[in-house]
Protein backbone atom coordinates (compact mmCIF):
# COMPACT_ATOMS: atom_id res chain seq x y z
CA UNK A 1 0.00 0.00 0.00
CA UNK A 2 1.07 3.58 -1.21
CA UNK A 3 0.66 6.41 1.12
CA UNK A 4 -0.30 8.15 -2.38
CA UNK A 5 -2.99 5.75 -3.02
CA UNK A 6 -5.19 7.24 0.37
CA UNK A 7 -4.82 10.93 -1.16
CA UNK A 8 -7.53 12.24 -3.63
CA UNK A 9 -8.79 15.65 -3.64
CA UNK A 10 -11.20 15.49 -1.03
CA UNK A 11 -8.40 14.89 1.65
CA UNK A 12 -5.98 16.44 0.31
CA UNK A 13 -5.99 20.56 1.86
CA UNK A 14 -3.29 22.52 0.39
CA UNK A 15 -5.05 25.60 2.54
CA UNK A 16 -6.26 24.52 5.49
CA UNK A 17 -7.63 27.02 8.17
CA UNK A 18 -7.44 26.22 11.62
CA UNK A 19 -7.01 28.63 14.67
CA UNK A 20 -5.55 25.48 16.65
CA UNK A 21 -4.44 21.94 17.23
CA UNK A 22 -7.83 20.49 17.76
CA UNK A 23 -9.52 22.58 15.18
CA UNK A 24 -6.59 21.29 12.48
CA UNK A 25 -7.20 17.67 13.25
CA UNK A 26 -10.78 17.83 13.35
CA UNK A 27 -10.98 19.46 9.88
CA UNK A 28 -8.87 16.64 8.43
CA UNK A 29 -10.84 13.83 10.19
CA UNK A 30 -13.91 15.34 9.07
CA UNK A 31 -12.56 14.93 5.12
CA UNK A 32 -13.03 11.73 5.46
CA UNK A 33 -16.91 12.01 5.51
CA UNK A 34 -17.53 11.42 2.10
CA UNK A 35 -16.37 7.67 3.29
CA UNK A 36 -17.49 7.38 6.35
CA UNK A 37 -20.57 7.83 7.61
CA UNK A 38 -21.08 9.96 10.73
CA UNK A 39 -20.78 7.02 13.55
CA UNK A 40 -17.77 6.35 11.95
CA UNK A 41 -16.57 9.58 11.66
CA UNK A 42 -17.10 10.47 15.09
CA UNK A 43 -15.17 7.13 16.27
CA UNK A 44 -12.34 8.24 14.00
CA UNK A 45 -12.16 11.85 15.47
CA UNK A 46 -12.31 10.20 19.54
CA UNK A 47 -9.59 7.49 18.35
CA UNK A 48 -7.44 9.86 17.30
CA UNK A 49 -7.88 12.45 20.22
CA UNK A 50 -7.59 10.16 22.65
CA UNK A 51 -3.96 9.13 20.89
CA UNK A 52 -3.45 12.58 20.92
CA UNK A 53 -4.09 13.23 24.67
CA UNK A 54 -1.32 10.61 25.61
CA UNK A 55 1.41 12.17 23.34
CA UNK A 56 1.41 15.43 20.89
CA UNK A 57 1.65 14.36 17.64
CA UNK A 58 3.87 17.07 16.35
CA UNK A 59 7.27 15.38 15.56
CA UNK A 60 8.81 18.59 15.20
CA UNK A 61 10.23 20.50 12.04
CA UNK A 62 6.62 22.04 11.94
CA UNK A 63 5.07 18.71 10.92
CA UNK A 64 2.39 16.59 12.72
CA UNK A 65 1.61 12.72 12.03
CA UNK A 66 -2.20 12.68 14.03
CA UNK A 67 -3.19 9.00 14.16
CA UNK A 68 -5.16 6.67 15.76
CA UNK A 69 -6.74 2.63 15.33
CA UNK A 70 -10.79 2.20 15.03
CA UNK A 71 -12.87 -0.64 15.65
CA UNK A 72 -15.34 0.66 13.06
CA UNK A 73 -12.85 1.23 10.15
CA UNK A 74 -11.87 -1.82 7.95
CA UNK A 75 -9.60 -0.53 6.21
CA UNK A 76 -6.86 2.63 6.21
CA UNK A 77 -8.09 6.26 5.86
CA UNK A 78 -5.24 9.14 5.66
CA UNK A 79 -6.22 12.88 4.95
CA UNK A 80 -2.73 16.08 4.35
CA UNK A 81 -3.00 19.52 5.18
CA UNK A 82 -1.05 22.14 4.71
CA UNK A 83 -2.26 25.36 7.25
CA UNK A 84 -2.77 28.84 6.20
CA UNK A 85 -0.70 29.94 9.50
CA UNK A 86 1.06 27.59 11.68
CA UNK A 87 -0.63 26.28 15.12
CA UNK A 88 0.60 25.60 18.87
CA UNK A 89 0.78 21.85 18.87
CA UNK A 90 3.05 21.47 21.37
CA UNK A 91 5.54 19.45 19.11
CA UNK A 92 8.76 17.65 20.68
CA UNK A 93 10.99 20.93 19.33
CA UNK A 94 8.49 23.27 20.80
CA UNK A 95 8.16 24.87 17.40
CA UNK A 96 4.32 25.46 15.70
CA UNK A 97 2.94 23.07 12.75
CA UNK A 98 2.00 23.65 9.30
CA UNK A 99 2.21 20.01 7.68
CA UNK A 100 -0.42 17.33 9.32
CA UNK A 101 -0.75 14.10 7.74
CA UNK A 102 -3.79 12.06 9.10
CA UNK A 103 -3.30 8.61 9.78
CA UNK A 104 -6.33 6.05 10.94
CA UNK A 105 -6.90 2.54 10.91
CA UNK A 106 -8.45 -0.52 11.88
CA UNK A 107 -7.56 -2.20 15.35
CA UNK A 108 -6.79 -5.51 13.37
CA UNK A 109 -4.11 -4.12 10.99
CA UNK A 110 -1.44 -3.14 13.85
CA UNK A 111 1.39 -3.71 11.31
CA UNK A 112 0.33 -2.45 8.37
CA UNK A 113 -0.76 0.58 10.69
CA UNK A 114 2.71 0.85 12.13
CA UNK A 115 4.41 0.71 8.38
CA UNK A 116 2.85 3.34 7.16
CA UNK A 117 3.04 5.27 10.08
CA UNK A 118 6.93 4.87 9.23
CA UNK A 119 6.89 5.62 6.09
CA UNK A 120 5.06 8.83 6.53
CA UNK A 121 7.92 9.93 8.93
CA UNK A 122 10.40 8.79 6.65
CA UNK A 123 9.05 10.84 3.73
CA UNK A 124 8.51 13.78 5.82
CA UNK A 125 11.74 13.83 6.91
CA UNK A 126 13.01 15.19 4.10
CA UNK A 127 13.86 18.97 4.40
CA UNK A 128 13.35 18.97 0.18
CA UNK A 129 10.62 17.45 0.45
CA UNK A 130 8.15 19.21 2.85
CA UNK A 131 10.08 22.60 0.63
CA UNK A 132 8.36 21.36 -1.98
CA UNK A 133 4.99 20.66 -0.28
CA UNK A 134 4.89 24.17 1.27
CA UNK A 135 5.44 25.86 -1.96
CA UNK A 136 2.41 23.81 -3.49
CA UNK A 137 -1.00 25.35 -3.38
CA UNK A 138 -3.02 22.68 -5.20
CA UNK A 139 -4.22 19.11 -4.00
CA UNK A 140 -3.12 17.63 -6.99
CA UNK A 141 0.00 18.71 -7.03
CA UNK A 142 0.73 17.85 -3.30
CA UNK A 143 -0.63 14.40 -4.48
CA UNK A 144 1.76 13.86 -7.31
CA UNK A 145 4.34 15.37 -5.11
CA UNK A 146 3.88 11.91 -2.68
CA UNK A 147 3.94 9.93 -5.61
CA UNK A 148 7.16 10.57 -6.85
CA UNK A 149 8.74 10.78 -3.73
CA UNK A 150 7.47 7.33 -2.93
CA UNK A 151 9.29 5.82 -5.60
CA UNK A 152 11.89 5.68 -3.83
CA UNK A 153 10.43 3.40 -0.91
CA UNK A 154 9.68 -0.30 -1.47
CA UNK A 155 6.26 -0.96 -1.54
CA UNK A 156 4.38 -2.19 2.10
Amino acid sequence: MKISDLLDSTNVIPDLDAGNKDEAINNLVSTLSSRLDEETISAVRKAVMERESIMSTGVGKGLAIPHGKCRKLTETFAAFGKLRRPVEYNAIDGEPVVILFLLVGPESQNSVHIKMLSRISRLLNSSSFREKLLESDDARTIIELFQSEEEHFVRI
